[in-house]
């Protein structure tokens, strides 16, 4: 290891106020905990000082997907036989925001989603937990055919003018440029479908059109972007961190993708 000293939730907070976070701001963290290096305290520490630097009238969003409440017909990683889809699709428990945990994204999504008074969307393919002054106005609407678009909290993260900070990962981790795809001329949309939890308790599979999203060029969109001079770079802890505007970097992403994709 060759970190001098542990990191700690009071050094965090210096690097992230240095980096540009202020205290007030909506901000939507994507991040890799391993790449912060030895955080003394761990994830409660690296939570506490996000915390910290964004304030009490501040808010953290993070996505807190559940990856695994999707059709099993589109499955591939691994896919699944075909003879077992209808007793998925019966069987997995109904999506519920206090109960469901997130998978894939990280333990900080988790950790946060868990904490004291965060809130959680209810989207049952792709939420986000909200932790802080506004996280009722972040999580409050996510509608089902709105996974990444205008009535979801990537949408609010946008009209509250937030922002996106991207903690040891890239930019194929930033889920603010799936709401770039949403708002192109007729973006592609297909049929899904997952498992809800109704009032009583009780589960049913539903199916709907949503957006169909891909990733494969954003680690481009987030380069030409960054080009433009409106991406703050630093370390957090041994993380190298990026720091953006959310509208800015949607904004040009609507433009580049109408240009860039064919």
């Amino acid at each position: 290891m060759d970190q001098a000293q542990p990191h700690t939730a009071a050094t965090l907070t210096g690097d992230l106020r240095a980096l540009g976070v202020v205290p007030g701001d909506v901000l939507l963290v994507h991040t890799s905990a391993k790449s912060l290096g030895f955080v003394a305290g761990g994830v409660q520490a690296v939570v506490e000082a996000l915390l910290s630097a964004v304030g009490p009238g501040g808010t953290l969003v993070v996505p807190t997907h559940t990856s695994e409440n999707t059709d099993p017909a589109g499955w591939r990683n691994p896919p699944v036989p075909e003879q077992w889809w209808a007793v998925i699709r019966s069987e997995t428990p109904g999506f519920d925001p206090e109960r469901s945990p997130s998978r894939w994204v990280g333990v900080l999504p988790e950790a946060i989603r868990t904490w004291p008074g965060a809130l959680r969307s209810d989207h049952p393919q792709v939420s986000c937990a909200a932790l802080g002054a506004r996280a009722g106005e972040v999580t409050a609407e996510h509608d089902l055919t709105e996974s990444h678009g205008e009535r979801s909290p990537i949408g609010v993260v946008y009209r509250l003018g937030g922002k996106v900070l991207l903690l040891g990962c890239g930019h194929d981790s930033n889920t603010s440029l799936h709401l770039a795809e949403s708002r192109q001329v007729s973006p592609p949309r297909a049929e899904t479908g997952a498992a809800i939890r109704d009032a009583d308790g009780a589960s049913r599979w539903v199916t709907w059109t949503d957006l169909v999203t891909g990733e494969d060029d954003f680690d481009r969109v987030g380069a030409a972007f960054e080009e433009t001079g409106a991406v703050a770079f630093g370390l957090v802890g041994s993380a190298t961190a990026r720091l953006m505007d959310q509208r800015s970097l949607v904004d040009f992403a609507v433009d580049w993708m109408g240009r860039s994709r064919h």
